[in-house]
């Protein structure tokens, strides 16, 4: 593992593309519903317009997004 991948770990010790490459939808979800942070789900947004620039993935992190600024009002 690179360095630059060990600085983009967040908090739970899973970097963007661990939370957004799993084999299946299931984990991708469960990914994006852990992300307590929006530091951390910027990061997984950059990571996704860098790499794969999937609209449903990028609709869920928009989703969750609101969830945590909801959360913090």
């Amino acid at each position: 593992m690179s360095n630059s991948e060990e600085q983009e770990r967040d908090s739970n010790g899973l970097s963007p593309a661990q939370r957004l490459e799993p084999p299946n939808s299931r984990l991708i979800n469960a990914g994006i519903v852990t992300i307590h942070d929006m530091e951390t789900l910027r990061a997984c947004v950059a990571y996704e317009n860098a790499h794969g620039q999937r609209v449903q993935i990028l609709r869920r992190l928009d989703d969750r997004a609101s969830e945590l600024r909801s959360e913090d009002t």
